[in-house]
């Protein structure tokens, strides 16, 4: 079999069965395991997957910048959004994350909302600028260009004087054995001490991000209490979510 119909085939059961493992595709191709993980990292250095110990999983499209991001399924996101929305209740702290999805959630909130919202997104304190009944605490650190949102040791102990009610997290990846992930590494150590912030944490994943992964772990999907995906999300999606005792909304 050729390199170029190996890495086909990878794909396909990468599509198919959401992962592969390194020793099963070099009993069915009959080529060493060093063969196989050389087309892994080839797959991998294409964006096409990510590597994990043993073998692959789909990798997450959602890494690509800030700009080209807000292109990606935005009535997707506009509908997670307004259901991230509709889950905060007037009086409460609110710690909203970067993104491009997040970016959506502020616009929807009501204009006589009165809460505090927490955000290390520069981005989202200026959406919600001209909020009247609003708060905004913005936490400040070195800028991440790529997602627009503040990261590092200044950051990290400024969230430590939070307690807040709800977190909404942004996610590049969303699986059941990977986790939650995301493409820096700084960002997920961010995204971690956000999470123990708050009393609930909860993903905001567009379809690009279920069963996906990225390079650096956040924690593991139990992190999350609630996920909320889009209305089309495949069963096969969220069932795993949902048998993990988490809470699937759909929007």
């Amino acid at each position: 079999m050729l390199t170029s119909q190996r890495k086909k085939a990878i794909l396909d059961a990468l599509k198919r069965d959401g992962q592969v493992l390194a020793a099963e595709l070099s009993a069915r191709f009959g080529v060493s395991e060093d063969t196989v993980r050389r087309d892994l990292r080839e797959l991998a250095a294409e964006g096409l997957l990510q590597r994990v110990h043993g073998g692959a999983l789909p990798a997450s499209p959602a890494i690509a910048p800030f700009v080209r991001r807000e292109d990606m399924e935005s009535e997707a996101k506009r509908r997670i959004a307004r259901k991230a929305a509709e889950l905060i209740a007037p009086g409460q702290i609110v710690i909203i994350d970067g993104g491009t999805t997040s970016a959506l959630l502020v616009r929807q909130l009501p204009e006589n909302l009165s809460a505090t919202i927490v955000t290390h997104s520069p981005s989202v304190a200026v959406a919600l600028a001209q909020h009247a009944s609003v708060e905004v605490v913005l936490i400040g650190g070195k800028l991440y260009k790529h997602s627009i949102v503040t990261v590092g040791a200044a950051a990290v102990e400024a969230m430590s004087h939070i307690q807040a009610d709800l977190y909404f997290m942004g996610v590049t990846g969303v699986h059941p054995t990977a986790g939650l992930t995301t493409g820096d590494f700084e960002e997920a150590h961010i995204k971690r001490a956000l999470a123990a912030r708050a009393a609930e944490t909860v993903v905001l994943a567009s379809a690009a991000k279920l069963n996906a992964a990225s390079a650096y772990r956040i924690g593991a999907i139990e992190l999350a209490q609630t996920i909320i995906v889009e209305d089309a999300a495949d069963a096969k999606l969220t069932e795993p979510i949902e048998r993990a005792g988490i809470t699937v909304l759909r929007a």
